[in-house]
């Protein structure tokens, strides 16, 4: 330890106040967290690239300090499902400063990281009070059964209005139109769902018709358009 001039010439005073950290909830106990094994939670953060052209939602499963489980979801970028796919490999195993401190290959990722950190480090995870936490696996079930992201995609534009191409349910094969021409409703494939069946054995063609299902007031519609082609 090397000290300046200064501080060598000072007399010592002592230190007083000295009761350690405030406790943080981690996992329904208050823990004074002095290491990085001492901190677990479940939680979710998002992190965006310089050029904000692709987002990510990252959700870790951190016991003792440790990444046991990472869900890497990726919007708006190809290069970032690339990145995504790596980041999966990389995560597991390590501690939250390890990986805070590695590349993640995709600034969205890095930057996730980050706020995920941010969020374990001080005791705001999702399980904070939750007793021992969430179970390994807790990620999965943010993806429901068809295991895909919940991907909302609308498109629209003065002069022809909006268009629905993809909601929580799938993937929109028709709008349903009022006599105002105004949008009452949505058919859609789930296309989890659909590639589950053809998986079980069904033809293609009776997978989609098996996966199809609406929302709204779809019976009372004067017409039905198909988003990306109408």
């Amino acid at each position: 330890m090397i000290y300046s001039h200064e501080v060598k010439m000072m007399c010592p005073v002592t230190q007083g106040v000295n009761h350690g950290a405030a406790p943080i909830p981690v996992e329904a106990n208050w823990v004074k967290a002095k290491e990085i094994k001492d901190v677990s939670g479940f939680t979710h953060g998002v992190g965006w690239c310089a050029p904000q052209q692709g987002t990510c939602k990252l959700t870790l499963n951190v016991k003792d300090g440790v990444i046991q489980e990472a869900l890497v979801e990726t919007v708006g970028c190809s290069g970032m499902t690339h990145s995504a796919a790596m980041a999966s490999e990389i995560l597991p195993g390590k501690t939250i400063l390890e990986a805070l401190n590695t590349d993640l290959v995709c600034d969205a990722i890095n930057t996730a990281m980050r706020e995920l950190f941010l969020q374990i480090v001080y005791g705001r995870t999702q399980s904070a009070f939750s007793e021992n936490g969430l179970a390994i696996g807790a990620g999965l079930e943010d993806l429901g059964k068809g295991l895909r992201s919940q991907v909302g995609t609308s498109y629209g534009t003065l002069a022809k209005g909006p268009r629905y191409l993809e909601m929580a349910e799938g993937y929109v094969t028709g709008l349903a139109l009022d006599e105002n021409d105004e949008i009452i409703g949505y058919q859609f494939v789930s296309l989890g769902r659909m590639m589950d069946f053809i998986k079980k054995g069904d033809d293609p063609n009776t997978a989609y018709e098996k996966s199809k299902g609406q929302y709204g007031r779809v019976e009372d519609a004067v017409k039905i358009i198909d988003p990306r082609q109408e």
